[in-house]
């Protein structure tokens, strides 16, 4: 393995970069980026043949903020279009044995002409490589997983990921249906976050009906949608008008207030959620101030981006975040994306483990 792939939106590439080579030189791996804009991928190119698998190891995926999927590999080109079967499997040679195959594409106009083919693709390579003893027939969730990224019909990257450390989704992307009923498309957004943030294995617990939740700059009411459908009731801020039969559902009730300003009257509120369209900076103050009066246990949040130094602006955030908790005492987790239903933005979700008392006795 001599190169890191990451999967990231098309125009995010330079994000991306930047991204894997500050973690890159935490770890004191060194290397050199390969990026192109609008392809939707870039890669790390490792002098060391085994930094790659290293990076994929050592750096917490969930740290990453740009990438939607990684895997360590190696670049293929000219493969013969009559057997690329063939010249796959001498790539993974050396590979360990894995457990999922996904063949793949950036998200891209040009990837997704290739997704048909690769549909066709995998059969053959998968039935090929159970033979090979490379592949198992059933997916295996505690091995690796095999990726093959085609960015033309004869060329690709093929490497692979560790489960326990990489995206569970196919390219990255949870398959989300849109709502007939939803009062906007952000509702998707609200809906991937939940997805992407909460374990499955947490979700009963920490997504409950019952729950009490706040949606700051809620109108027309996208994510206070989410929301209700988890049963959940919700204080809807906004000074615009609500979706109505979210209010006709008895779960909403609607407070005509600027989202800056409104603070709860309980501390009874498990979720905030929060996408108001303001500098990055002072939304973050803005959800440091719900964390430290214990307003809210569980925040989701997005930070519109700049249109320059994007990277930078979203570090910068996230490390105020990092500052700011330990001097109160509060125990979290902090995670932050950029979602495929994301834009201009990304996503953070906090989770507040344990907070003194102390501070609002």
């Amino acid at each position: 393995m001599s190169s890191v792939v990451i999967y990231c939106r098309s125009g995010f590439e330079s994000d991306a970069a930047a991204e894997i080579n500050h973690h890159a030189a935490l770890q004191g791996v060194a290397g050199y980026v390969k990026a192109k804009p609008n392809t939707g991928y870039v890669s790390f190119e490792t002098y060391a043949a085994s930094d790659a698998e290293l990076l994929i190891k050592k750096i917490d995926f969930q740290s990453l903020v740009f990438a939607r999927q990684w895997f360590a590999g190696v670049f293929v080109s000219k493969m013969s279009i009559e057997d690329r079967v063939s010249e796959v499997k001498a790539v993974v040679a050396d590979f360990p044995l894995c457990g999922e195959l996904r063949v793949e594409t950036p998200d891209t106009n040009e990837g997704k002409e290739l997704s048909k083919f690769c549909k066709k693709f995998s059969t053959p390579l998968a039935k090929s490589l159970e033979k090979q003893n490379k592949l198992t027939r059933a997916v295996k969730k505690n091995r690796p997983v095999l990726h093959v990224m085609f960015l033309a019909n004869d060329t690709a990257f093929v490497g692979y990921s560790f489960p326990s450390n990489n995206s569970p989704f196919f390219m990255g992307i949870p398959r989300l249906r849109m709502p007939s009923d939803a009062p906007s498309r952000s509702t998707l957004k609200l809906d991937e976050a939940f997805h992407v943030f909460v374990p499955p294995e947490e979700m009963e617990q920490r997504v409950q009906p019952g729950m009490r939740a706040v949606d700051l700059g809620a109108c027309p009411g996208g994510w206070t949608y989410q929301l209700v459908r988890r049963g959940m009731f919700v204080a809807a801020i906004d000074n615009g008008p609500m979706n109505q039969n979210l209010m006709d559902s008895g779960q909403v009730k609607h407070f005509r207030e600027d989202g800056f300003k409104y603070l709860p009257e309980k501390r009874n509120n498990t979720w905030l959620v929060c996408d108001m369209v303001e500098k990055p900076k002072k939304v973050t103050n803005l959800m440091l101030d719900w964390m430290v009066n214990g307003f809210a246990s569980e925040l989701i949040f997005n930070l519109k981006l700049p249109m320059k130094k994007r990277f930078e602006e979203v570090y910068q955030c996230l490390e105020l975040i990092r500052e700011e908790l330990p001097k109160y005492e509060i125990e979290y987790t902090l995670q932050a994306k950029h979602l495929y239903h994301d834009r201009e933005e990304i996503t953070v979700q906090v989770q507040i483990h344990k907070i003194p008392q102390k501070l609002f006795s």
